[in-house]
């Protein structure tokens, strides 16, 4: 249980503090950058999945053709999803970014009862409810749906909900999802590289070896997370994996600046009033069942 927390806690704190990374890539278009996290992503899970000689799973690719069609809705999102993110924090829209990672959360809920015909209970239509005001309210103050936030949100929930029907586990499906990305991937940096468009060859030795540093930087979250949520109640790991977006809103804030009036406070906080009437509810639904 002790080694679970610690576990997730990690993973949830390398997402939140990954702009910090992203920010040091001076000079590294958003594009390029994701390029980087597709390549070094699939050289680095290969050498995992090589001293662990974990290659059983590539039978499944014979076994059910249907898989490579679905890793590949999977990777185009996981894609949609990490471009946004990496321009996001590249334009100073950091705080942006952390409300997608709030609601996050309530859309992968949402999702479960459009798609898997999942049930809510009045406390989680209400939590939902709460969070559409807060975005209703940012719409109608700014003039513009918050549409960072809602884009990483929704690429991601959508992501998660093909990896929740896929037979693969975290490692294997995020290898098969960079191996199905690396053609156009390197063929892409190779051009760059080629026709002298490439950030990484212009860059600075210290930027060139953060670029290189895109593939664990990618993949030990990930590990971490899979490893945490095999210990750790799915309630316990629902609160900690706020820790990702709140660490991020601070950096946005307090070390980069970023505007935080009344009016996104408001937004935010409704956002925060939904996450914990989601969160009580379900602890409170958990300890009658269990009485």
């Amino acid at each position: 249980m002790q080694i679970g927390i610690l576990y997730a806690t990690l993973a949830f704190l390398i997402w939140g503090l990954l702009p910090v990374y992203l920010k040091a890539l001076t000079g590294i278009p958003a594009g390029e950058i994701l390029l980087h996290r597709m390549v070094w992503s699939l050289v680095f899970l290969g050498a995992i999945l090589l001293v662990r000689r974990q290659w059983a799973w590539l039978g499944q690719l014979r076994q059910q053709p249907g898989l490579l069609a679905g890793f590949m809705a999977s990777a185009l999102l996981l894609s949609a999803n990490w471009f946004t993110y990496i321009w996001a924090v590249q334009a100073g829209r950091v705080v942006d970014a952390s409300l997608g990672y709030y609601i996050n959360p309530l859309v992968n809920v949402l999702f479960g009862v459009l798609f898997l015909k999942e049930r809510l209970r009045t406390g989680q239509w209400l939590a939902i409810g709460v969070a559409a005001a807060g975005v209703g309210w940012l719409t109608w103050q700014t003039g513009q749906l918050p549409w960072i936030a809602l884009l990483l949100a929704v690429t991601f929930g959508t992501y998660g909900l093909l990896r929740k029907t896929a037979s693969l586990g975290a490692l294997e499906g995020l290898s098969l999802e960079t191996l199905l990305l690396f053609p156009f991937a390197g063929g892409a940096l190779l051009w760059l590289v080629g026709s002298s468009q490439a950030g990484f060859v212009t860059a600075g030795t210290n930027v060139q070896l953060l670029c290189l540093l895109a593939g664990p930087i990618t993949a030990i979250p990930l590990l971490l997370f899979a490893a945490g949520a095999r210990r750790i109640p799915l309630s316990l790991l629902g609160i900690l994996q706020y820790t990702g977006p709140t660490v991020q809103l601070l950096l946005g804030v307090w070390l980069w600046h970023e505007p935080f009036g009344q009016t996104r406070f408001i937004g935010f906080a409704l956002i925060w009033l939904a996450i914990v009437l989601y969160t009580a509810e379900g602890i409170w639904v958990r300890r009658q069942r269990l009485h």
